[in-house]
């Protein structure tokens, strides 16, 4: 495959070609024997708030674009700094410095790295880019690949999922701590034809700098959030998370908890090959890490939003974000033990 950001190769009946992306059609969710299922009815009793993730959806929307490097992302970063900070979290930014696509002028990024109980050596990541794409260059219409791109569900939805665990996860008891991580730079890509060097800037610095320069603790696995407010949800298992042992192990364990919880928007079968922030991590910091993502956004056989103007906050949704936080959240106490 080129190196293009989320290009993707369906496991069954699809391929890419050319740039444009071939699905075949589901209506509805699938089980893992592929029957078509209804939603999952979210309990009474859940901890995660799905009004509350989606007002850090729209929250972070409201912002407007937030472009590496610009006005915008600045704002965000103040936002979640102090939100996170807020709810006992450790904020560090991990800057670094990229050239311009365009102009070749110098661009300051950083990643956002927040830490919960950080005495403990054995970590879990938990990561999402918080970047958005400078224009929605897939828009159907060719008059609008130069608007205004929100990216609500690429950019927004995994930074609002981690905002609303912040409430859960320092009560998490050990031997493990979590770390977020916030990636920026993930697809700095003006033009598709000539930037394919530009994707997962931020996740390669951060796999460069753990190589580099130890730190002290241990990655020994992670998720990455990506592309999952989609208000119509599917969460197959991604292609490459499943090649390395280590990472397939991960994909099995969430995909077994998913299934425990009745969660039945995580359905047990193989669908597209993505590249995206995990591979860094799998193959330069080799932290096996696996990636959740909604690639039928909104669903086969219908007007793709992904990377268009459609990408807005109406078409996601607060109970599909807790759904993911629940299904990540139990998967955690799994490995505390709590469960």
């Amino acid at each position: 495959m080129t190196n293009r950001n989320k290009l993707v190769i369906g496991s069954i009946g699809a391929f890419a070609l050319a740039g444009i992306v071939y699905l075949f059609a589901i209506n509805g969710n699938e089980s893992a024997d592929g029957q078509i299922t209804s939603g999952t009815q979210l309990p009474a009793n859940l901890p995660l708030q799905p009004e509350r993730a989606y007002e850090f959806l729209t929250t972070i929307c409201d912002i407007g674009p937030r472009v590496s490097g610009t006005e915008g992302m600045a704002r965000q970063q103040q936002f979640l700094k102090g939100h996170f900070e807020a709810r006992g979290g450790m904020v560090t930014m991990q800057p670094f410095k990229v050239r311009h696509p365009a102009n070749g002028s110098r661009v300051d990024m950083a990643n956002m790295i927040v830490e919960w109980h950080p005495d403990r050596q054995r970590r879990i990541l938990l990561c999402a880019h918080y970047d958005t794409r400078p224009f929605p260059d897939r828009d159907p219409n060719p008059r609008k690949r130069r608007d205004i791109f929100l990216g609500a569900n690429d950019g927004a939805s995994g930074v609002a999922l981690l905002c609303e665990l912040a409430y859960h996860v320092k009560d998490l008891p050990g031997p493990f701590g979590i770390d977020f991580v916030l990636f920026d730079g993930e697809e700095f890509v003006f033009d598709d034809n000539r930037d394919r060097e530009w994707y997962f800037m931020g996740s390669t610095w951060f796999a460069r700098q753990y190589v580099g320069e130890p730190p002290a603790h241990r990655y020994e696995q992670g998720v990455l959030l990506d592309m999952v407010g989609d208000a119509d949800l599917t969460l197959y298992q991604e292609i490459n998370s499943l090649r390395r042992p280590a990472a397939r192990e991960i994909v099995n364990e969430i995909w077994d908890v998913a299934a425990r919880l009745g969660v039945k928007e995580f359905i047990k079968r193989r669908k597209h090959e993505v590249r995206d922030d995990h591979l860094p991590l799998n193959d330069q910091a080799r932290i096996p890490t696996c990636n959740i993502i909604d690639f039928d956004y909104p669903r086969p056989g219908r007007q793709q939003y992904w990377h268009t103007t459609a990408d807005t906050p109406d078409k996601c949704s607060g109970e599909s974000l807790v759904k993911v936080g629940w299904v990540v959240l139990e998967w955690l106490k799994t490995k505390s033990g709590e469960n």
